[in-house]
């Protein structure tokens, strides 16, 4: 992301947004080289790279929450700082064993599942680290950045890890992410890090963490794009489960064609990231939420109509929306979050979100495998479609929609 002027954002923003793009460019590269490592050098088979994508994922199921309190106990920065180091050792460990010739599916897994810890850590203090560094007012342009670099990352990152492990080797794929995780977690050492006068006395985490829940639970606004979350992301990874097959069986795509129309995706997200700071001088703020659910549920329709109009194009029509609207979706409601949650517990809030969304998605990919083998594809779509009508009506009936800007602190 580019420096950010000294008019506008705090300068130190820049050196946290550059270490978020180094951090998310480290994760996708690595994400896409350990399953070509597992097939190309490991003779993987799709069961065991399945197995392997289910271990990398855990820790935001297993240790989001632990994770959140963490976040509120000691100083963000440091935790990020710590985890990208951590996650930085777990590749060089893959790059060693790699030379060494003796990693095996079982290190390859362990190692990924160590550096998703990584991962975890600073997706959970990143957004409550945040506004600490920027004023109120500019919390919705500095999540925007963020967003930006996270849309950059996985438009181009899964893309950037496959060629270099196609044309350098997989070595050098784990050379590069290391060397960017390395850069991540030095730029986050330089920022400082304004921290609260007193901080609450520690308690036992379970408690911590229900109190957490409570008032996401409790809260007029937190509760229903919570509700949401959960209810978009299942249905969205029914439609993921069966996508692929689907576009090849039924849209007569080429793998060529799917990975197009999945990079579509990609570029719906970078541009409805470009576009929010116009929209958001035009749009009150719970007009620019609901466009993340609105944008969702026509897509999901165009998906379904190609069951009718069987189209790559209209199937990458559909997936520039699931990009486009969502990025708009994740930047105002992070926003709103970090302007209604106190400061001492937005560690524990953003965790619970977090746990809940990934929570959501193997349930949705649960479903879509279960229903397909049952009942077809087209049942899948029909479900998918459903799923996004359900969180399109959950956030219309809260109050959220009637937010002209962001609401105080609670």
């Amino acid at each position: 992301m580019p420096a950010t002027p000294s008019d506008s954002l705090p300068p130190a923003f820049a050196r946290l947004g550059w270490s978020n793009l180094s951090a998310q460019l480290s994760e996708q590269i690595a994400l896409a080289a350990a399953p070509l490592v597992a097939v190309l050098l490991l003779g993987a088979g799709a069961a065991e790279t399945g197995l392997l994508q289910t271990v990398q994922t855990l820790p935001f199921l297993l240790l989001a929450l632990p994770a959140g309190v963490l976040a509120d106990r000691m100083a963000r920065r440091r935790l990020m700082a710590g985890s990208e180091a951590l996650r930085a050792v777990s590749l060089l460990a893959v790059l060693a064993l790699l030379a060494g010739g003796m990693l095996d599916l079982p290190m390859l897994a362990a190692l990924g599942f160590i550096g998703a810890i990584g991962t975890v850590c600073y997706s959970v203090a990143a957004p409550a680290l945040l506004p600490s560094m920027v004023p109120r007012h500019q919390l919705g342009e500095a999540n925007r950045w963020l967003e930006l670099a996270r849309s950059t990352a996985y438009a181009g990152g899964p893309a950037l890890g496959g060629a270099i492990v196609g044309w350098a080797g997989a070595p050098t794929a784990y050379v590069i992410a290391t060397v960017l995780s390395l850069l991540a977690a030095m730029l986050l050492a330089s920022l400082r890090e304004e921290l609260p006068a007193s901080r609450p006395p520690r308690r036992h985490l379970l408690r911590e963490v229900s109190e957490g829940a409570y008032f996401v639970l409790a809260h007029p606004l937190l509760r229903p794009i919570l509700v949401t979350a959960i209810f978009f992301n299942a249905a969205w990874f029914v439609l993921q489960a069966i996508y692929v097959a689907y576009a090849i069986q039924n849209l007569g795509l080429t793998a060529a064609g799917v990975g197009v129309t999945l990079g579509i995706y990609g570029a719906g997200m970078i541009i409805g990231a470009l576009l929010a700071p116009r929209l958001m001088r035009r749009l009150s703020l719970g007009t620019m939420i609901v466009l993340g659910p609105l944008a969702g549920l026509l897509a999901a329709l165009i998906m379904l109509a190609t069951l009718w109009l069987p189209s790559g194009i209209v199937a990458g029509a559909s997936f520039f929306l699931f990009g486009a609207g969502p990025i708009l979706w994740t930047i105002t409601t992070t926003t709103l979050r970090q302007a209604v949650t106190p400061i001492s517990m937005l560690g524990r809030v953003s965790a619970l979100v977090l746990t809940a969304t990934f929570g959501a998605r193997p349930i949705g990919a649960a479903l879509g495998a279960l229903v397909a083998a049952r009942s077809g594809v087209a049942a899948c779509l029909v479900l998918a479609a459903l799923g996004f009508l359900a969180q399109f009506l959950v956030i219309m009936s809260s109050q959220v929609p009637r937010l002209d800007t962001l609401p105080e602190a609670a």
